[in-house]
């Protein structure tokens, strides 16, 4: 029996939850989410808990009763308390900003980088060399930023670039000088 599989999932006060055979929606106070189902889970809600159970004990059963716990889980959670990404810029003259709607990046090339957020994604930028990434729904949120990071990825010599919070960069030294 997966560990992750087996472990109920409790409903935050705000959040509700309606299942159907090939899909589940949970709305909260952020907004709402839904999720197609696979038929090789059974997922039911009783006094404010969600349980899922897989049907069978396939190898395919049992890879989704895991997902499918972790993926109801993170939508109660979203539609709760929503997720945030903040990304940091490292370099000289690197930096970022809003115009408008769009993210103005400078990079170090030689044109500006815009990037629309899609919907559902709130971008802000606090200051100059950081910008945080916010919504509901945890795999958009996580997709936008690595999205974000690729447009400059650190590099390992100085370490410039675009990188999560907390990410650490493996340093590189440089070409050693000739005897």
């Amino acid at each position: 029996m997966s560990r992750i599989g087996k472990m109920p999932i409790p409903l935050a006060g705000q959040a509700r939850i309606e299942i159907s055979d090939a899909n589940i929606k949970v709305t909260g106070p952020k907004g709402a989410l839904e999720q197609e189902l696979t038929p090789q889970v059974n997922v039911q809600e009783e006094n404010g808990v969600v349980t899922v159970q897989r049907v069978d004990d396939t190898k395919k059963s049992r890879a989704m009763h895991g997902l499918y716990r972790m993926l109801i889980s993170n939508m109660v959670e979203g539609v709760t308390k929503g997720f945030t990404r903040k990304l940091e810029i490292a370099g000289v003259g690197y930096r970022a900003e809003l115009k408008n709607d769009l993210l103005a990046l400078t990079l170090g090339y030689s044109h500006m980088i815009y990037f629309k957020a899609p919907e559902g994604i709130q971008i802000e930028v606090p200051d100059q060399t950081t910008i945080l990434i916010s919504g509901i729904d945890k795999a958009l949120v996580g997709q936008v930023a690595a999205k974000i990071r690729s447009f400059r990825k650190p590099e390992p010599y100085r370490g410039k670039g675009i990188k999560y919070e907390g990410e650490v960069i493996r340093r590189k030294e440089g070409k050693a000088a000739g005897k």
